[in-house]
């Protein structure tokens, strides 16, 4: 079966190009937002040279030769911030063992000269080279790759997973340990996972508008996509004011499909544009129950006229004061905010949106491992949908 065209926004390349002037590895970060890195190297020309009017949709604007040039002044410029961000990055390594900086060098030498960069990190040459031809003992060698591969892990899950986890992921890429020693490893390390918290997830039902029963009955593992999603909405606190963030999720895959960042609480600013992105990536094409609590703007006449359009839609909702029968949608809220939101004070609205778009973009659709799935990520196991799908 040839593989469907993946079509992207404009949001989604302009987020996807401010994420990667402040990541080091754009490989890495292709891979957390599935596409190719020459995809993100070829955004990132088109915002360098055509700054506000990039992705147009059809066609780039036509530039005057002094618009030309201008553009290719700014390229050079947004190459030089990227290397210069990259080499802040690289510094933390100054006061790190040794031969972590060797391996930070080693690392990066498809990006850097390794004379920059022994000189910035305050390492001669000669002893890298010493230290990239010597052979260790097989004990340290060993106890160095186990304790690296987990750094990279804990790196990689935003500093979220604890030993189960790592250890799954340690599993999965036949590495065979046991938890007892990934725990002691990470202690000898200081890593330590994020520390879950309460928080408190407000709906506003008191309104006049009709509600719906409660179809979904906290049936919460469909055995098909599109056959449940899931909603919610909750706040996020900035320095400019809250920010209400809000999701569609599909309990097949616990994949976040549709999501939305918004100043005000109105429908047509937090589920109507989530439900907009929610069926531009996953299209209906059956029988789907859509699943919220009793919220206003999930009861009000708007949204439940665009649902009727879609015709095979089924609303449903929680029964008031009840969040457990919302769960799936909780549990998540309760993962982004422990894991990610309150490690952060966002200054403006744009930062913390920003920061939603990467927690769920590069890593919960695509790497996080979920307990439910078999420590598999929604990315993964949607692939293994598809797969049963195909071969029934």
């Amino acid at each position: 079966m040839e593989k469907e065209r993946r079509k992207f926004s404009r949001e989604f390349k302009l987020n996807a190009v401010e994420l990667s002037y402040s990541r080091a590895n754009i490989k890495e970060l292709a891979h957390e937002l599935d596409v190719r890195p020459e995809l993100i190297y070829r955004w990132r020309s088109e915002f360098a040279s055509y700054q506000g009017t990039s992705f147009p949709g059809n066609g780039k604007a036509k530039l005057t030769e002094e618009e030309s040039e201008l553009s290719r002044l700014k390229k050079e410029l947004a190459e030089a911030r990227m290397e210069r961000d990259i080499l802040k990055k690289g510094s933390s390594h100054l006061f790190q063992e040794r031969w972590e900086i060797y391996q930070f060098i080693r690392n990066h030498i498809s990006m850097f000269p390794i004379e920059m960069m022994c000189r910035v990190l305050n390492v001669s040459r000669s002893g890298y080279y010493i230290w990239l031809n010597s052979e260790p003992s097989q004990r340290t060698l060993e106890n160095k790759r186990l304790t690296e591969q987990i750094k990279i892990i804990y790196k990689e899950s935003k500093q979220t997973y604890g030993s189960p986890r790592i250890t799954e992921e340690l599993n999965a890429q036949n590495i065979t340990v046991s938890r007892p020693r990934v725990a002691r490893l990470m202690k000898k390390a200081n890593m330590k996972s994020v520390t879950k918290k309460k928080f408190v997830v407000t709906t506003y039902s008191k309104h006049g508008f009709a509600l719906s029963p409660n179809l979904l009955n906290r049936k919460f593992n469909p055995k098909r996509q599109g056959e449940v999603w899931v909603s919610d909405i909750t706040y996020v606190r900035t320095s400019e004011g809250w920010l209400y963030l809000t999701v569609i999720i599909d309990l097949a895959d616990r994949k976040v499909i549709g999501w939305s960042t918004s100043k005000t609480m109105k429908a047509a600013d937090t589920i109507m544009p989530a439900w907009k992105m929610a069926i531009s990536n996953r299209p209906i094409i059956d029988r789907l129950i859509f699943h919220s609590d009793q919220g206003v703007q999930y009861a009000c006449h708007d949204f439940r006229a665009v649902l009727r359009k879609a015709k095979t839609v089924i609303q449903s909702m929680s029964r008031k004061g009840n969040c457990w029968d919302n769960a799936c949608a909780e549990s998540f809220f309760k993962s982004i905010k422990t894991e990610w939101i309150y490690r952060f004070k966002y200054k403006t609205f744009k930062s913390a949106a920003l920061s939603i778009f990467e927690y769920i973009a590069t890593w919960y659709n695509t790497c996080r491992r979920h307990s439910s799935l078999n420590y598999l990520s929604p990315l993964e196991y949607g692939r293994l949908l598809n797969n049963q799908k195909r071969a029934a």
